[in-house]
């Protein structure tokens, strides 16, 4: 009897233990009032923006209420109240941080409200920074004191031009001017900024020529253009007829292969566009061992009068393509100065795919004798 007592006593004596160790296994955090950003210890002296790399900042982490790991973010000001302030892009997970110059310095073009290089102040003014903390879900946010640079000297800095990741072409017969149903041309592999796309300008439904435009967005937001901003070479103009006042008008009805490359010039963009022949081709196996452009690999070119839903159509296959590694059934359009699989597609189960700046594409069969046939405006293809 005693013996039972004194294991209940010892029973009752754990709980505490077990529900302490119950309790460990999920902490709860709490979030702190703030947290402290130390001044940095040469803070006295200028900070020279345009040649520095980077301003240290360090700070104590915040009391969550266990060891978290948490994310830190910098925030900028040009008045101690932070009225109005910018986050710079650059996000940390320890309480060193090696700021980005360059960062700030665009942050502080945009808080200055500066759009011309000649209004920058070029004398050292006051710069106010702290940070803000978070775990790492993004819950339990807090802010750090505010410390102040008193001499920072900044420049007219603006965020880098970054190329456009995709290009859309619309018009009369090309989406109907409705950017819902406009083509996305396609990304060229390896080139930035250049789009290609197998597209039929003929007559519309009234019998007017094909009129188009493009844009990096489905959006009449201003950045479209036309014959006003687009750069078009001689070759193209004469082999399409161009005309028009904006919107680029073809005169000569047909299939082309639309080219859309763009430079990057100072603050702006430039459009170079080119419209080609509508050369198509077989490629590999199929094609009797041919990669890339060749007169007898070329696919047939609907006839005008079959408008938009037509096909083109391949050389008959002269040789077995088996759908492995070395094989395959391949087809591709050709661009000068790009390799041929810069620019190639396939259909996959009825589908029109293009490699783009994708991977390489899986292997497709075919036999001797079958053809490939694509839809271009539709997307759809089919071999037999």
């Amino acid at each position: 009897m005693k013996r039972i007592i004194y294991n209940i006593i010892i029973l009752i004596a754990s709980l505490p233990i077990f529900w302490a160790c119950e309790t460990d296994e999920h902490p709860t955090a709490s979030t702190p009032n703030t947290f402290i950003l130390n001044t940095p210890p040469y803070v006295s002296g200028i900070y020279d923006l345009k040649n520095t790399e980077t301003i240290q900042l360090t700070c104590s982490q915040p009391a969550f209420g266990f060891t978290a790991a948490t994310t830190y973010r910098v925030q900028v000001a040009t008045d101690k109240a932070f009225g109005d302030f910018a986050t710079l892009p650059t996000t940390f997970n320890s309480a060193k941080m090696d700021v980005n110059a360059t960062e700030i310095a665009v942050a502080l073009v945009g808080l200055l409200g500066i759009t011309d290089e000649a209004d920058f102040p070029t004398e050292p003014f006051p710069v106010y920074v702290r940070l803000s903390a978070e775990l790492s879900d993004g819950s339990h946010q807090v802010l750090s004191n505010i410390i102040a640079l008193p001499n920072v000297k900044s420049y007219f800095a603006l965020d880098a031009m970054a190329m456009p990741e995709n290009m859309y072409l619309i018009g009369n017969v090309a989406g109907n001017w409705d950017w819902a149903t406009a083509t996305s041309m396609v990304p060229v592999w390896g080139a930035d900024g250049k789009f290609w796309a197998v597209q039929y300008l003929g007559k519309d439904a009234d019998g007017n020529n094909a009129e188009i435009k493009f844009n990096t967005a489905k959006a009449w937001d201003g950045n479209d253009f036309g014959m006003k901003s687009a750069v078009i070479d001689d070759a193209s103009k004469t082999l399409a007829g161009i005309s028009g006042d904006d919107n680029i008008v073809i005169g000569n009805p047909g299939w082309y292969i639309v080219v859309v490359t763009t430079e990057i010039s100072g603050r702006d963009y430039v459009y170079h566009v080119q419209f080609l022949e509508p050369k198509v081709y077989l490629c590999g196996n199929a094609a009797g061992g041919v990669w890339g452009a060749g007169d007898n690999n070329l696919f047939t070119v609907p006839a005008i009068s079959s408008g938009a839903d037509a096909d083109f159509v391949s050389p008959a296959f002269i040789g077995a393509a088996a759908g492995d590694s070395d094989g395959g059934v391949r087809a591709c359009i050709v661009l000068d100065g790009e390799d041929w699989w810069h620019t190639e597609f396939m259909i996959f189960s009825g589908n029109l795919i293009y490699r783009g700046t994708g991977d390489d594409q899986d292997r497709v069969s075919g036999s001797v004798g079958q053809k490939l046939y694509i839809n271009f405006t539709k997307g759809t293809g089919k071999i037999e």
